[in-house]
């Protein structure tokens, strides 16, 4: 067996060492790809009622740049992913931005209570029968779509995000412009 040699273990550290980098700075532009451009036609209905009853309809926010994001009390991502997009929301406070949270097949009593325990401060809409999912295609959870001002759908994302990344604000920043 023929052991190393100390310069044969310098390079080795070395290249682990610039893989190592190389893969950290990767990683910088790795939120930004996870906004898939939207290939849709066009943007499919959203219209539910909220925890208290009252009426949603995407048309409502016309004008405003809205994150809508499919999520379930039991999806762990979804639930992580919460903090973020409430820190998002404080960004861009008093601008035409909103986030729509719509539940995927809970019922309102259960949905309440999570939002209640959780101090969530987003409109959170119900899909008690999943036909808006249906309609958007969602097949994960989280499942969130980018609404640009316009009422057309910019950006799918699937998956748990950091939507407090910068990668995150500036796509929104983009769509506010």
């Amino acid at each position: 067996m023929r052991l190393a040699t100390p310069a044969a273990l310098a390079v080795l550290a070395l290249g682990s060492a610039l893989a190592a980098s190389s893969a950290l700075h990767g990683s910088a532009g790795a939120e930004i790809a996870r906004f898939v451009a939207w290939s849709g036609a066009e943007t499919p209905s959203l219209a539910l009622n909220d925890l208290s009853g009252r009426p949603h309809a995407l048309a409502d926010y016309r004008g405003r740049v809205v994150l809508v994001n499919f999520w379930a009390t039991w999806c762990e991502p979804c639930r992580a992913e919460m903090a973020s997009m409430q820190r998002l929301q404080e960004r861009f406070a008093g601008r035409p931005f909103t986030v729509l949270l719509v539940n995927h097949g809970e019922t309102r009593m259960r949905v309440g209570d999570f939002v209640r325990r959780e101090a969530l401060a987003f409109s959170v809409l119900l899909d008690p029968n999943q036909d808006a999912s249906r309609t958007w295609r969602v097949r994960a959870l989280p499942s969130s779509f980018l609404i640009g001002a316009d009422s057309r759908v910019r950006y799918a994302v699937i998956g748990e995000m950091d939507w407090a990344s910068q990668e995150s604000a500036d796509s929104i920043e983009a769509l506010l412009r």
